[in-house]
């Protein structure tokens, strides 16, 4: 496992406070707000043997998922919580390498023994790491040739109404979440500049956002 230092291990503990009461029912109660994660595994398309890196690996529910929709994966997964990873590591066994980190500043070859992945998976985190930025540039540099780094968050939600939309953001803000509404024009200049493809679906009601950045062969 790695150590995390600074602001990172400040971080870790901040959400290690959040979840420690809610890592049990954790799965139970976002399948009612966390729209998205699963037409994101559903367009993996991942082949056979293909290694897999989830950041932000939470309680290890989308890797199973993963593990079930496209057998013969190779799984990985980081998270900064250890509430979150005792969880994960519960549910996943040894089908999984799971370790502590940034997700903005890791060393994927010493934590999870491969530099490179076909498929990276970034759900409904981006919007709890500070540096998200940093994030999903430093992710964009682990993928493999042919490789696919897919983001799903929260995103405007400006087809909700008024009042229901601020509700949503209030509720959101309790758990220290901040939709990053500006995460497709930062993907997109990350993709000019390190020309990667890049396609962006929104879910109804702009209540998420889905962006695919793929690396060429």
């Amino acid at each position: 496992m790695s150590m995390l230092a600074g602001p990172a291990r400040d971080h870790g503990a901040l959400m290690d406070a959040i979840y420690r009461r809610q890592v049990r029912i954790y799965d139970i109660t976002r399948k009612y707000y966390l729209f998205g994660r699963d037409r994101l595994i559903r367009d993996l398309h991942a082949p056979p043997g293909a290694r897999v890196l989830e950041l932000g690996c939470g309680t290890g529910r989308n890797l199973d998922r993963i593990a079930r929709r496209w057998p013969g994966m190779r799984l990985h997964g980081i998270d900064i919580s250890r509430e979150m990873l005792t969880s994960a590591k519960a549910r996943l066994g040894e089908t999984a390498r799971l370790a502590l980190a940034d997700a903005s500043a890791f060393d994927a070859q010493g934590l999870l023994g491969t530099a490179r992945f076909d498929r990276i998976v970034i759900s409904f985190a981006l919007s709890m790491i500070p540096p998200w930025r940093e994030t999903v540039a430093h992710a964009a540099t682990l993928l493999a040739p042919g490789g696919s780094l897919h983001m799903v968050d929260f995103h405007d939600a400006a087809g909700l109404p008024g009042p229901l939309r601020r509700l949503l953001q209030r509720w959101l803000a309790r758990f220290h979440v901040t939709p990053r509404t500006d995460l497709a024009a930062m993907a997109q200049a990350l993709a000019a500049r390190e020309g990667l493809a890049c396609a962006i679906h929104d879910g109804a009601l702009g209540y998420y956002r889905l962006i695919v950045l793929t690396r060429p062969r």
